[in-house]
């Protein structure tokens, strides 16, 4: 499976929301604030900032959970600005530490939101693909919890979530 099948679950996905939620309007703001938010959820998962802490990080699938709950947002960015000609994984085999990935990315994210470029959007698949090798996820992984929490999606928004 490449790319293209998740923009279209991710497209599927956009449309039941618009549609249920009644969207008339452009929420490309609000899904760039989500992925923020989302990438700082998976910062808060691994905890790799939290030098004062002993607790290691959660648990492997709490992890690719919030991590794909990402990929959902940077897929629906990329469907609101036409930038879908992306198809493979972008893999990034460089170990690095995790803080200075988490606060690029961060910045590479506000860059795109400010200023939606396709090369500032395909950056951000660059910065998830190389948070993913660094929490030892591989492309397989991302798919298969994708799909699973894409369909945890659906059954939220027909049960009022």
């Amino acid at each position: 499976m490449n790319l293209q099948k998740l923009f279209e679950m991710q497209k599927g996905l956009d449309t039941f929301i618009e549609k249920t939620q009644k969207i008339e309007r452009d929420v490309f703001k609000e899904k760039g604030l989500a992925l923020m938010v989302e990438l700082a959820e998976l910062a808060n998962e691994t905890r790799c900032f939290k030098f004062w802490s002993t607790k290691g990080p959660s648990e492997r699938n709490v992890i690719l959970e919030e991590y794909v709950d990402s990929i959902h947002f940077i897929l629906s960015l990329g469907l609101l600005k036409g930038f879908t000609a992306i198809e493979k994984w972008p893999v990034i085999e460089e170990k690095q530490d995790l803080t200075e990935i988490f606060l690029m990315t961060q910045n590479t994210i506000l860059t795109f939101i400010h200023n939606p470029t396709e090369d500032d959007y395909l950056a951000i698949w660059q910065c998830y693909g190389l948070i993913a090798y660094n929490l030892g996820f591989s492309f397989e992984d991302v798919v298969r919890a994708y799909i699973e929490k894409n369909e945890e999606n659906y059954k939220r928004q027909r049960t009022g979530y």
